[in-house]
């Protein structure tokens, strides 16, 4: 039902819900229904891929500054689950450009890209730092650009620490989950990946590695380097693949 009011159309209450975005349903309940506008149609042959954008901060149970871009786990949960139940998606392709963030919230959203049920396929652009690594090697088949960059390092914490034995426990166990999830969804192994990431050689004012591009794949983090195109092919390739053994 519409009023015109002064040359101003107001909606009823349930037009207004119905037409908010998932966001909006998201941040209010934390659950989703996609409207009907962004779900995958199913009218392409190859498979219709569901695009995950993970950029800025990865925003944890702390709300960030509104200064920053922020990935909120909050959102990419929900929309996580709803597309590993929708059958219109075939495949699952996470577009990073991360200066990391929260590591638990960053660790949540890995650990479902790396337990999604369809085929999915990771692309670094610009730079998948920090946190953003697990999250980069989570998916099945992983590509960086040939510019996009990576920073390993230790894990921090802002804030007045408690020097006491238990601090350096709680640093270590950090330390750890990050390090066994790695090795686990990458080919590099633990030891060099310590290494890497303890390194003080390279960051002039920390500790750590940057690598850029080829790099990321030679230390075996990463599996190709290559483009938007590249992800997509290799995709539709690994969707192919799952519809010739559902035959």
């Amino acid at each position: 039902m519409h009023i015109n009011n002064n040359d101003y159309e107001v909606e009823s209450q349930e037009e207004q819900v119905a037409s908010q975005p998932a966001v909006d349903a998201v941040e209010k309940y934390g659950q989703v229904t996609m409207p009907q506008d962004l779900m995958p149609k199913g009218d392409n042959p190859r498979g219709n891929i569901w695009y995950l954008p993970i950029i800025g901060h990865i925003e944890g149970h702390m709300v960030m500054p509104p200064a920053n871009k922020t990935t909120k786990y909050e959102h990419v949960i929900p929309i996580l689950l709803t597309a590993a139940e929708n059958q219109e998606v075939d495949g699952l392709l996470v577009v990073l450009n991360t200066v990391g963030g929260d590591v638990e919230a960053g660790l949540a959203i890995a650990e479902l890209i790396s337990h999604f049920s369809k085929p999915t396929v990771s692309l670094v652009l610009g730079g998948g730092h920090s946190i953003g690594v697990p999250l980069a090697v989570a998916a099945q088949h992983s590509f960086i650009a040939p510019s996009a960059a990576m920073t390993i390092h230790p894990v921090r914490m802002s804030g007045t620490m408690v020097g006491a034995p238990q601090t350096y426990n709680y640093f270590d166990k950090m330390q750890d989950r990050i390090l066994e999830f790695i090795v686990t969804n990458a080919d590099i192994s633990k030891q060099r990946l310590r290494e890497l990431m303890m390194d003080t050689s390279t960051l002039a004012l920390d500790v750590g590695t940057f690598l850029i591009g080829e790099e990321c794949v030679n230390e075996k983090l990463i599996d190709e380097v290559g483009g938007l195109d590249d992800a997509m092919e290799m995709l539709y390739g690994m969707i192919a693949e799952v519809r010739s053994s559902q035959e």
